[in-house]
């Protein structure tokens, strides 16, 4: 059986949200104070209780909702799937149908009837109508691990009777691998008290014992091993790192030897019908490789022989994670204007090839999508290097606004707007495209056009599409052909522009210079520039846009040049910055 979904309702930041986890990993990612802590405490509400105990909470943690009073219970909803006929005996009272007629169990926990220190009492309960108290015996089938953010891996890896390596040793011995290890063990004792070194030390113990307090009250003293029966042992076993003690191996690495060893004590764990484990910010204490490392392990686990599946539950502000992990693995939480919801990329219904595409996109810097309030999606390299600043000379910091600023390197956006809008993540989301504006010849076929600034134009059928998916939260702006046309309409604009090139290609720059000063318009002066730095007769090399944006970006900046916006790159950026 698994978890398929928990409802959160009157807690904290969240005043109700459902959250559908799929078996095996689930990475839940949001920006800071979001609510992913919480999301681990109402995992923990029924699942703690071996290692660590159940939460407590008090009346500071029930949803306060703007202008409002907290009141009510906070309530937790848990639904399991996937019954065996065992799992359906054990959770008898806690019994569904789904809509499809399987069966499913039902598990309650509410924390309400503050005390007069404020802390909130639990109920746990299960079934429909809420009315049946969940025995022990339920609880003991729910068995899981929670791994803390700062968690002391050292500490868990010490020789301990609760230990984790002792837990594993005692389910991976049958009773007679453990008369066989007692014996191993009294045979080493016996042999090591023969020793002389053993014997003189004995000697000498027992010798002053006595004399100290006399044959009637001294007790009888044996130098022998500590703990020579199995229990003993397994309490004192420890781990050693490359032939070192454990705690003189890094952080990093014990947490990733300490979830070795709990995922293997949960895997053969027999007696649960229910395994999970919870790792809140695993990235604390591991660099981006083992982040990825560690990711890809946990997103295909082999169920061995003898093992049963373990549930994993990640909590992450790591653009490492999110660029990892399976779509259909991540539920993400996002703050809208009536609080924080969910979104689960895999209900999102993508065009065929599209949902590969964005995949195979989503590296670290465009994962930070899933933790974006909100977003400027541009086509490539010198819209990156020039948006912000232009942003800046509207007084508007992106960074400052919460803006993330993602480049989907050409005319990709089609894989990235499906994840944003009001079917999906509700957050102020602009575009900003070029227009690649055409006419049809005589011959009816379409030829690149140079528009005037206030030309009506025909945009490509990519732009048309990208239109059509606009509403309240995504918008697509476009010029009246790409960025750097656009940007060239402007006289200040075209002098900026003329020093950067000047400085990147002399020789380009001087002609181009020439060139439109001859020119009698806007129009023309903006064509004559964009063609003859991107559109060079063949045999010439263009002038790399990339390069260029870095240079013109510099050339404002150094020289606190004066300069004009375009239009539509004003307008986006104030959507993306709106209230």
């Amino acid at each position: 059986m698994y978890l398929a979904s928990l409802t959160i309702s009157n807690f904290r930041r969240i005043k109700s949200a459902t959250i559908d986890f799929v078996p095996g990993l689930n990475v839940i990612v949001g920006p800071n104070n979001i609510g992913k802590t919480a999301v681990v405490d109402a995992l923990r509400a029924l699942l703690a209780g071996t290692d660590d105990p159940y939460p407590r909470f008090s009346i500071d943690d029930v949803h306060l909702p703007n202008g409002g009073t907290a009141t009510g219970d906070i309530i937790f909803d848990y639904i399991f799937k996937d019954l065996s006929l065992d799992d359906e005996a054990d959770f008898l009272h806690g019994l569904r149908t789904d809509g499809a007629g399987n069966a499913e169990v039902l598990l309650r926990v509410t924390y309400g009837d503050a005390d007069k220190s404020g802390r909130l009492r639990s109920r746990k309960v299960c079934g429909d109508h809420h009315d049946i108290a969940m025995t022990s015996t339920m609880l003991d089938n729910l068995r899981s691990v929670y791994l803390q953010p700062l968690r002391d891996a050292e500490l868990g890896l010490r020789p301990s009777r609760t230990s984790q390596l002792s837990r594993l040793l005692h389910l991976l011995s049958d009773d007679a691998g453990k008369e066989e290890i007692a014996k191993k063990l009294a045979d080493l004792d016996k042999d090591i008290k023969a020793l002389k070194a053993i014997i003189e030390t004995q000697e000498a113990i027992t010798g002053r014992h006595k004399s100290m307090l006399g044959d009637q009250l001294a007790q009888m003293l044996a130098v022998e091993l500590s703990g020579s029966d199995f229990t003993k042992l397994a309490s004192r076993l420890s781990l050693l790192v490359d032939s070192f003690e454990i705690e003189r191996n890094g952080l990093g690495y014990n947490n990733l030897i300490f979830m070795a060893v709990v995922l293997s004590e949960l895997a053969k764990n027999a007696d649960s019908a229910y395994r999970s484990l919870i790792v809140e910010e695993p990235e604390a204490h591991l660099h981006p490789q083992l982040q990825a490392v560690l990711l890809r392990y946990l997103s295909d686990i082999k169920v061995a022989a003898g093992e049963r599946p373990v549930q994993v539950f990640v909590t992450s502000h790591s653009p490492n994670f999110a660029s990892i992990a399976d779509l259909n693995a991540v539920e993400c939480l996002i703050e809208t204007e009536t609080g924080v919801e969910v979104f689960h990329p895999r209900s999102v219904s993508f065009g065929k090839g599209k949902k590969e595409k964005l995949k195979r996109y989503l590296d670290v810097t465009r994962a930070e999508l899933f933790f974006a309030r909100r977003v400027i999606f541009v086509e490539g390299a010198a819209e990156l290097m020039m948006i912000g600043l232009l942003a800046k000379r509207m007084s508007y910091d992106l960074r400052d606004h919460g803006v993330s600023l993602i480049s989907v390197e050409g005319l990709n956006f089609d894989s990235f707007m499906p994840l944003f809008g009001e079917t999906a993540i509700k957050i102020p989301v602009a575009v900003i495209t070029d227009a690649d504006p055409f006419i049809v010849d005589a011959e009816g076929r379409s030829q690149p056009h140079y528009p005037s600034a206030t030309e009506n134009i025909t945009i490509s059928s990519n732009t048309v599409s990208m239109k059509k998916r606009e509403d309240t939260f995504v918008k697509v702006y476009h010029g009246q052909k790409t960025f750097e046309y656009d940007y060239a309409f402007h006289e200040n604009n075209r002098m900026a522009m003329l020093a950067a090139l000047k400085e990147l290609h002399p020789q380009i720059g001087a002609d181009l210079e020439t060139e439109v000063a001859s020119k009698a318009d806007d129009q023309e002066k903006a064509e004559a520039l964009f063609t003859g730095m991107f559109e060079r007769p063949k045999g010439k090399t263009n002038v790399q846009k990339g390069a260029f944006a870095q240079a013109l970006a510099a050339q404002i900046e150094d020289n606190n040049l004066e300069i004009e916006i375009p239009n539509y790159i004003r307008d986006a950026v104030m959507h993306a910055c709106k209230a």
